[in-house]
C-alpha cells in the first residue's frame, strides 16, 4: 500500500526507511517522549468531578412554563433560574412536555435538569437571541446568545435524559451557509460577508466590544456555551438539530461532559468543542455529527494569540463516534496551542467518518499541538485515512505563523477499512515530528498512505493488510 511515495520525505537523525517505504525515528526515540502519560489521564479524571448542587427544586411550570410547545417559555426559564440562583442554588426541573423558548442563560450553582420526556425548543426567530460576548469559529465578538448560555459562573450543569432541540434546518439558521444542501435558496441572506467582517476586525486589533453581530447579522449561534466558567457538568441529555457547534466549553475549566448524545447533521455541527480550557472530561458519549465529533480548540489566527491560552489536560474516554468527519479532531482554530490529549476506549462505527484522529493546521493558526495520545480504539470502517496530520488545512502554506506539531502516540489502534492508514503533510522548512504508533492493525487498507515532510515516524508491530511493517535496513 506504500509503493509509490510522495516527491518529498524527511527523516529524523539517525532515521531508517520502514518496509513499506515509511520512517522510523532515530534510536534515541521521540523528543516528546514521557514516562507514563497515561498517569496524566488518570490525574485529569481526579480532578474532574461533577459539581454537587444544593437539594433544592424549581419546577419551570411552577414559574408559568407550559409544555404545549407553543407557549413561549422564556421569562418562565428565567424567573425559575434566577430565584433558584438568589436562593443559593439546586435544580430547576423541566418536566416531560415541549417546551418553546429564547435563550437560557444559567447562573452560579444551577442545574438545569432536562427530565426524561421533556424537550427544549429553541425558537427559530433570530430576534429572540440578543448578542453576548461570545467566540465564533476561534474569533471573540458579541453574537448571538448560544441557546444555553453560561458566563463567568461557578457549579452549572445541564442534566437529566431529555432533549435539547435547537429546531435548525432547512427553513432556519443553516440557510445561512449558502449551501442548497442546507435549505438555501436565492434571496436568503448568508454568513459570508459577517464571517469576512469579523475576521478583518480581528486582524485589524479592532476591540471586541465593537465586534457586534447579533440580530441584522448571520453568523449561527452555538448550542451549549460555558464561557469562561468553572466546575461544569453537562449529562445525560440529547442534542438535535444545532445550528452549529453543539457543546462549546470556552476559556472554562474542569468541565465534565458525560453520558450526552449528540445527533446533529448539518453544517459545522461538531459535537464537542473545548476551546481554551483546561482540565476537560469528555466520556460514555455518542457522537452522531454533520462535522468533527470531537474538535478541541483554542482560537483562530490574530484572535487566538491575541488571548492565547491553550487547551490542556483533555480526556476523551469510552465513547462512539459515528457519522462526523473527524473522531478526535483537534484545529483548525488552534493559534493558542494544543496540549495533554488523551483518548482512549473508543470505538468509530461508521463508513460516513472521515478520520479517526485529525489533526489540522496551517501557517495562518501558527500555534502548536504537542503530546497527544491514543489507545485501544476500535474502528469499523474510516472513509479517508486512519490518521490525518494537515498542514494544508484551508489557507494553507506560505505565511508568517509556521505550526509545531509533535509528540503524537498511537496504541492498539485496529481499523477494520481504511482508504489510508496516514495522510500526513508537514512542510519542507517546518516537518511533522515525532509519531509514534504502536500494535495498530489495518486489516484492509485501499490506497498510498501520503506522508510528507515527517521527521521521526516510528512503527512498532504494525500490520497492514495482514503484513507486519518491519525496521528494514537502509
Amino acid at each position: 500500500m506504500t509503493e509509490n511515495w510522495p516527491r518529498r520525505r524527511v527523516l529524523g537523525m539517525g532515521g531508517a526507511i520502514l518496509g513499506g517505504g515509511l520512517l522510523a525515528a532515530a534510536a534515541g526515540g521521540p523528543a516528546f517522549a514521557q514516562t507514563d502519560p497515561w498517569k496524566t489521564a488518570d490525574a485529569i479524571r481526579r480532578r474532574v468531578r461533577a459539581p454537587k448542587f444544593p437539594h433544592h427544586e424549581y419546577r419551570i411550570t411552577d414559574f408559568g412554563a407550559k409544555g404545549d410547545g407553543v407557549t413561549d417559555c422564556t421569562r418562565a426559564f428565567e424567573a425559575a433560574i434566577g430565584t433558584c440562583a438568589r436562593r443559593g442554588g439546586g435544580h430547576v426541573i423541566v418536566p416531560p412536555g415541549r417546551y418553546l423558548t429564547g435563550p437560557i442563560t444559567l447562573r452560579s450553582f444551577v442545574d438545569l435538569h432536562v427530565s426524561e420526556g421533556a424537550t427544549i425548543v429553541f425558537s427559530t426567530d433570530p430576534q429572540k437571541y440578543p448578542p453576548v460576548y461570545t467566540r465564533w469559529q476561534g474569533i471573540e465578538c458579541y453574537n448571538y446568545s448560544p441557546f444555553i448560555y453560561a458566563y463567568g459562573a461557578r457549579n452549572v450543569a445541564v442534566t437529566g435524559k431529555g432533549t435539547l432541540d435547537g429546531q435548525a434546518g432547512n427553513t432556519a439558521w443553516w440557510p445561512w451557509t449558502g449551501n442548497t444542501r442546507y435549505g438555501w435558496t436565492q434571496g436568503i441572506p448568508t454568513q459570508g460577508d459577517d464571517w469576512n467582517a469579523l475576521q478583518d476586525m480581528a486582524d485589524r486589533g479592532v476591540p471586541v466590544r465593537e465586534r457586534v453581530f447579533g440580530p441584522g447579522h448571520y453568523l449561527r449561534p452555538n448550542m451549549v456555551q460555558p464561557y469562561r466558567c468553572r466546575d461544569v457538568l453537562i449529562e445525560d441529555v440529547t442534542i438535535v438539530n444545532s445550528p452549529m457547534w453543539e457543546i462549546h466549553p470556552v476559556l472554562s475549566q474542569r468541565v465534565l461532559v458525560r453520558n450526552v448524545t449528540v445527533s446533529s447533521h448539518g453544517p459545522n455541527n461538531d459535537g464537542c468543542d473545548p476551546e481554551s480550557c483546561t482540565d476537560v472530561v469528555i466520556t460514555g458519549s455518542t457522537f452522531d455529527t454533520g462535522d468533527d465529533c470531537i474538535a478541541i480548540k483554542s482560537g483562530r489566527n490574530a484572535d487566538g494569540r491575541r488571548v492565547n491560552v491553550p487547551s490542556r489536560n483533555i480526556l476523551v474516554e469510552n465513547c462512539e463516534m459515528r457519522d462526523g468527519h473527524g473522531g478526535v479532531t483537534m484545529g483548525s482554530e488552534e493559534s493558542g496551542g494544543i496540549s495533554g490529549v488523551f483518548a482512549q476506549n473508543l470505538r468509530m462505527t461508521s463508513p460516513n467518518l472521515g478520520y479517526g484522529l485529525r489533526l489540522k493546521t496551517n501557517s495562518v493558526r501558527g500555534g502548536y499541538i504537542h503530546d497527544v495520545h491514543m489507545r485501544d480504539v476500535e474502528v469499523t470502517q474510516i472513509a479517508d485515512a486512519a490518521i490525518q496530520i494537515d498542514f494544508y488545512y484551508d489557507e494553507g502554506p506560505g505565511h508568517p505563523y509556521n505550526p509545531s506539531v509533535g509528540g503524537i502516540n498511537v496504541e492498539n489502534l485496529h481499523v477494520g477499512t481504511t482508504n489510508r492508514v496516514f495522510e500526513m503533510r508537514g512542510y519542507p522548512d517546518d516537518p511533522i515530528r515525532d509519531i509514534t504508533l504502536t500494535h495498530c492493525v489495518f486489516d484492509k487498507a485501499t490506497n498510498t498512505d501520503i506522508v510528507e515532510d515527517v521527521e521521526g515516524l516510528v512503527l512498532n508491530d504494525v500490520t497492514v493488510n495482514g503484513k507486519p511493517l518491519e525496521l528494514a535496513t537502509s
